[in-house]
């Protein structure tokens, strides 16, 4: 199931793009690919667990790990509507994701499981269960890793757990 939702998510952010060849798309199903989006500040609605991505960038990062170290961009609003295709999809199977925002000279982590993203002209809204950390009400310099790889309880469910001290390291 993984691999179909991965080679799904490959050619979609691939032809989205405009660089999906039939060659790669062989290859496409044994690559994991991460997400990133960002914004300019964050609002929280803890009432319905609404999480307001303000300021959305209106391109999201897309990238894979060592061997293949592909990477690319496609639209958030073609992002949006891809989230519910395939019988795979983010839909059925929610993916988690770390929301990192810049607090004066520290950086804050909130693991999430993310729903039912709405893109409202500069404004991406998902509904969130918080899996670890506090979601701050308001926050500024938001960037969302979305991992497509983890399910809850393993090692690489947390957005990268591994990669983490490798941010932090580079951030201070």
């Amino acid at each position: 199931m993984q691999s179909r939702r991965n080679l799904f998510i490959a050619a979609t952010a691939l032809a989205a793009a405009g660089i999906m060849t039939d060659a790669f798309a062989d290859d496409a199903e044994a690559v994991d690919y991460l997400l990133v989006q960002t914004a300019k500040a964050l609002t929280f609605d803890k009432a319905t667990n609404t999480l307001s991505l303000v300021g959305v960038s209106p391109i999201t990062l897309f990238f894979a790990d060592r061997p293949e170290r592909i990477a690319g961009n496609m639209k958030t609003t073609a992002f949006v509507p891809f989230w519910s295709q395939g019988k795979d999809s983010f839909a059925k199977d929610p993916p988690n994701a770390d929301v990192s925002i810049i607090e004066g000279d520290t950086m804050r982590q909130v693991v999430v499981v993310l729903q039912d993203p709405i893109l409202d002209g500069d404004i991406l809204r998902y509904k969130i269960k918080t899996v670890q950390g506090d979601m701050p009400e308001k926050g500024n310099d938001v960037s969302v890793f979305i991992d497509i790889i983890g399910m809850p309880r393993t090692p690489m469910s947390f957005a990268g757990v591994g990669r983490r001290t490798y941010r932090r390291a580079w951030y201070r």
